[in-house]
């Protein structure tokens, strides 16, 4: 990190990714928890020498101070596994006063959890947009299993066996097998050869157990034993087809008791409705024949695998896949076990469940060599779709595939971004439409996200969400790396973008060449055109600024040219508290009129 990043992220304030403590009293307790939380979640950077309200305190004796860091952290009954190294500690310098900055990245899965004081289930903690959170033991629990090198779904279940699974199953699974591979040795076997040969049965060589294991209930299950092994496990399908917003399903298929809910049933059930009424033209073979199926039914076929074989059975979260009329969702507890860098250029595969993984293949289903995704990224792109976004939910270990069936900008989109936009559509740069775009097909999206599609560096794309959103056609929310963008309001966004013809401070309307405006802008010149500023001349500044009547914050951040987050939480919130200023809606924090102004002391 170089000193400019650094004060960036003060500016910016405490987010997912950075926190911010004093060291005035030596090395601060609290230290311990954010250090496991970064590395239990996706990594991040601990600042000693700021205080929480962005003050710059200094430390005043650094090399002490990481002495005694590393004396906790390399203590197994302090930390249980030393996420950092030395290439990690840095000590930078601001107007005299020295900060200490300590890099947390990701730890890899086979060192999760990073707990501390000796205890997984008191001492391990994550990470989320408020701050550091203690891990429910079903979170440690998830991420112990993880750890564990040994398969999940080769773990032998006590008092199951044969009876516990389904005839019809493995009968229909036999039948699909021979039809693909009809001269495969494994036919000949018996049902309980067979499973042994699957790992669907297995003999522990150490213990000399034998039985059924949880990858074999799960493929051929019947719906009692299953749920008597595994209490939570669920599986959704929904398609969500109907244009009345108030109807959540037009069908649904989950455990109801009327089918057996192993995965073998519920792949075959499923698939079928994915691909039912896909409007994709039809291809030709090399003999110039219509073939049945597109890439794009390959790649639904690796999605549902995936999210079968890829998932944490043994979690108390559901298993979901819906179909909307331009998209489809995939969603399974786990998170990835590679980074989501490496899945998206593929050739690396690292299965929860291998077991699970190979009899699908029996069945031409799933791919080994980590070239699934692949497939999936071909059909996408082939079709002119937006690229499928695959994104991690740290804070329920969960893992989301979204492939949207919609073109890089469709007519009715480019409609609606017109209206939004104005006439400075016409004008906007690539990546500004993309943004646009992005944010308009998955609701909201963050800086991460854009760069999957992009190869724009963050700090651009960052510039990019900043324009945006400062003329009002993006609206932000959440701190630093975790923010989020989404589409402003059409009536919201004329009130900001070049084409309207009044700026709107709250109700009052101003002709951007107006005395009130240039008076304003005058005002706000002294911080707009520094790149930083002492906090004291920012306050006087808002106070001349909303000296006469209300002004929003959205105002404030385009005459300061400050993002809105960053003036809300580092002035108006603690002006208001002091009673330097008085909101427009006291009792309606959020309300869209919001604004502030000076109080006048008697």
């Amino acid at each position: 990190m170089n000193l400019e990043e650094l004060l960036k992220r003060i500016d910016i304030g405490e987010d997912q990714d950075t926190e911010f403590k004093s060291a005035k009293g030596g090395l601060p307790k609290s230290l311990w928890e954010s250090l496991s939380a970064f590395a239990n979640t996706d990594g991040g950077y601990l600042i000693l020498g700021v205080t929480k309200n962005l003050e710059i305190e200094g430390v005043s004796n650094p090399e002490g101070l990481l002495k005694t860091f590393w004396d906790g952290h390399n203590n197994p009954q302090k930390v249980s596994y030393p996420a950092s190294s030395q290439a990690d500690m840095q000590v930078l310098e601001i107007n005299s006063a020295k900060v200490v900055i300590i890099h947390v990245p990701r730890i890899h899965r086979s060192h999760r959890p990073v707990y501390i004081n000796g205890n997984p289930m008191l001492g391990t903690y994550k990470r989320n947009f408020e701050g550091d959170y203690r891990c429910t033991e079903e979170e440690v629990r998830q991420m112990l299993r993880d750890a564990d090198s040994s398969p999940q779904d080769l773990a032998i279940l006590d008092n199951f066996g044969l009876a516990d699974l389904d005839n019809e199953t493995l009968r229909a699974f036999r039948q699909r097998f021979a039809s693909r591979e009809p001269d495969h040795p494994f036919l000949a076997f018996d049902d309980a050869e067979l499973l042994f040969r699957l790992g669907g049965w297995h003999r522990d060589r150490k213990n000399g157990q034998e039985g059924l294991t949880i990858a074999g209930l799960l493929m051929f299950g019947k719906e009692r034993s299953i749920l008597d092994a595994l209490p939570h496990y669920h599986l959704d399908y929904q398609e969500q087809l109907s244009p009345d917003a108030d109807r959540r399903w037009t069908y649904r298929l989950t455990i109801d008791g009327s089918w057996e809910p192993n995965l073998f049933n519920f792949y075959y059930r499923v698939y079928s409705r994915l691909v039912s009424n896909l409007d994709l033209p039809f291809q030709l073979d090399k003999d110039t024949v219509r073939r049945g199926e597109t890439h794009v039914h390959e790649a639904l076929r690796e999605a549902l695998v995936n999210t079968l074989i890829h998932a944490d059975h043994l979690s108390s979260r559901p298993i979901t896949v819906i179909k909307r009329p331009d998209a489809f969702q995939f969603s399974n507890p786990g998170r990835l076990r590679i980074p989501l860098s490496r899945l998206y250029e593929g050739g690396v595969s690292d299965p929860r469940n291998p077991h699970l993984q190979k009899m699908f293949q029996m069945l031409g289903l799933g791919e080994k060599a980590g070239s699934g995704f692949q497939k999936i990224l071909r059909a996408w792109r082939e079709q002119a779709w937006i690229r499928p976004l695959v994104t991690e939910k740290l804070d329920l270990e969960m893992t989301s595939v979204a492939l949207p069936m919609i073109s890089m900008i469709p007519e009715h989109v480019e409609s609606e971004l017109r209206g939004i936009v104005g006439a400075e559509y016409n004008i906007l740069s690539e990546l500004d439409r993309i943004v646009l775009v992005l944010a308009h097909r998955f609701g909201a999206v963050t800086n991460a996200d854009i760069q999957q599609y992009r190869r724009e560096h963050s700090r651009e794309i960052g510039e990019c969400l900043k324009s945006l959103t400062h003329k009002g056609w993006l609206k932000s929310s959440g701190h630093g790396r975790g923010t989020r963008y989404q589409l402003g309001s059409s009536s919201e966004a004329d009130l900001f973008s070049g084409s309207s013809e009044h700026y709107v401070v709250s109700s009052e309307h101003y002709e951007p060449d107006s005395e009130h405006y240039a008076k304003l802008l005058a005002i706000a010149a002294q911080v707009r055109e520094k790149g930083r500023a002492a906090k004291n001349l920012m306050e006087k500044v808002i106070v001349e600024l909303c000296a006469e009547e209300f002004v929003t914050l959205r105002t404030l951040a385009v005459l300061l040219s400050r993002e809105s987050d960053s003036v809300r939480n580092h002035y108006i919130a603690p002006m208001v508290r002091r009673g330097v200023l008085e909101p427009r809606y006291p009792a309606h924090p959020k309300h869209p009129q919001q604004g502030y102004r000076t109080v006048v002391n008697s």
